[in-house]
């Protein structure tokens, strides 16, 4: 029989026996206490807290039936299925084909870049994998790059992400071949001397991209830089314009903007690749099928799909949760699209218990407002992956850790609360959210979900947050 210590919402408080460190009546009075002073309606929040071996110890319940908008805690489901599809240890691959005669070195034909949906395909990769093609002894592809998207369709953003699009890197378009998160860096520093344009660097940089450079080197310590992405039409990559001023007194400053193009744009940085390795392509990029007479002189492997997870947990990654979700599709069916990824995790969810009426589950990173989420059936996910233990090493080091890293770096950095929260954050306009795990020094550990709705500040919202899971902890 469950034990509840907290209920709010019914108007209900009762208590019962808990941990050895913590008095149940000072536990209590400090939740409810804290909660009630907010401010915040209990009719904006879904919150649920559990302890026990099998969470079967209620800790506090405040409408936790209630589905909300759960932003991008629905990335914990993401995890949860992938790691059901793929087992630990899984790693994606990403191969480099010969089409054509080779003779003396020179390959007469086309090089084909096939992509294995590999979200965590980055520099480091394609310098292994073209280092592995220069052991293959061609030295010169008189011909062009073919780049094989196809093992995913050829929608780049799936229409269950919020309408407006933007070109910030969280916003990165989705490809079966993709590199560097299908997001460039833009480092900008000031001239040595004021009234010549800024030092503006591209990584990578390669000719997909196009700089524009009208910046201004001012006097003092000025930090007033902006760069917008704009997509060129039909083959062509984009165009990064790069304005403002910076003083001759700042700091390096970094952007980062997603590109349109991943196919174009990993063949252009294959060809850049390769040309600083001394290999020339004589031809264009393009994008095709790998031809049946092709044969492999090169692949490189992902890293761990538990890695994978961690890229997208700890930095709340919404290209990564899209990639694992189309390549979960690609079991069943090619080119994969996200629809049916999507039901794949809608099955898994299902198959947990959760709660039909409170799960409506459309985008995999969270990107939406369609996804509707309570806090119990978020805390069903959680509870799952604290239980299984096929999966939970992996899970538990995917989660940002409180005042250490992630997208928890800068929360809970006091001494009482510091690493001892592990947790999935959310954030959108109107919605904050919080969800995973919190120990305590006499070993006893908490599962919890904070989901809040309304019109309250988020940053207000996040630290109510962590201000309540100190309280738990203390």
């Amino acid at each position: 029989m469950k034990r509840v210590i907290l209920f709010l919402g019914a108007g209900l408080l009762s208590v019962s026996a808990f941990g050895a460190k913590s008095a149940p009546a000072d536990l209590k009075k400090r939740l409810e206490a804290k909660i009630q002073a907010s401010g915040v309606p209990a009719a904006n929040m879904s919150l649920y807290i559990t302890s026990g071996e099998e969470g079967d110890e209620v800790i506090l319940d405040v409408n936790s039936k209630k589905s909300l908008i759960p932003a991008s805690i629905s990335k914990v489901a993401t995890a949860s299925a992938a790691l059901e599809a793929f087992p630990p240890g899984y790693k994606f691959k990403t191969s480099l084909w010969a089409d054509g005669a080779l003779k003396d070195g020179v390959l007469k034909g086309r090089l084909v870049l096939v992509g294995g949906g590999d979200p965590s395909f980055v520099s480091e990769n394609m310098w292994f994998l073209v280092n592995q093609f220069l052991r293959s002894g061609i030295t010169k592809i008189d011909g062009d790059i073919l780049v094989d998207d196809s093992l995913f369709d050829e929608i780049r953003y799936d229409e269950s992400r919020e309408d407006s699009r933007v070109d910030r890197a969280y916003d990165a378009p989705v490809g079966a071949m993709s590199f560097n998160w299908n997001s460039i860096n833009v480092f900008t520093r000031p001239a040595p001397t004021t009234g010549k344009p800024a030092l503006v660097f591209l990584d990578p940089e390669n000719a997909y991209t196009k700089l524009v450079n009208k910046t201004t080197t001012v006097a003092g310590a000025v930090r007033d830089i902006q760069v917008e992405r704009k997509s060129g039409a039909g083959a062509s990559g984009d165009t990064l314009i790069v304005s403002g001023r910076i003083g001759v007194k700042t700091d390096e400053v970094v952007v980062f903007k997603n590109i349109t193009k991943p196919d174009l744009w990993s063949g252009e940085n294959l060809k850049s690749f390769l040309s600083q390795r001394g290999i020339e392509v004589t031809g264009k990029i393009l994008s095709g099928k790998l031809p049946k007479t092709a044969e492999r002189v090169a692949e490189a492997e992902s890293k761990s799909i538990e890695l994978v997870i961690a890229d997208m947990n700890k930095f709340s990654n919404n290209y990564v949760a899209e990639m694992l979700t189309k390549n979960m599709a690609a079991m069943d069916a090619k080119p994969a699209n996200l629809a049916k990824g999507v039901q794949r995790i809608n099955r898994h969810l299902k198959e947990l218990g959760l709660p039909e009426d409170q799960l409506v589950f459309k985008n995999p990173s969270g990107l939406t407002r369609d996804n509707r989420l309570s806090a119990f059936a978020m805390w069903k996910v959680l509870n799952h992956l604290k239980t299984d233990f096929r999966v939970q090493p992996e899970f538990l080091m995917s989660l940002p850790i409180s005042g250490v890293d992630g997208t928890l770096k800068s929360r809970m950095k006091n001494p009482k609360a510091q690493r001892w929260v592990r947790a999935k954050t959310g954030l959108l306009t109107g919605v904050t959210a919080l969800a995973g795990y919190a120990g305590r020094e006499d070993g006893k550990v908490f599962t919890f979900v904070f989901i809040h709705n309304g019109p309250q500040d988020g940053s207000r919202m996040r630290s109510l947050f962590d201000d309540w899971l100190t309280s738990l902890i203390d």
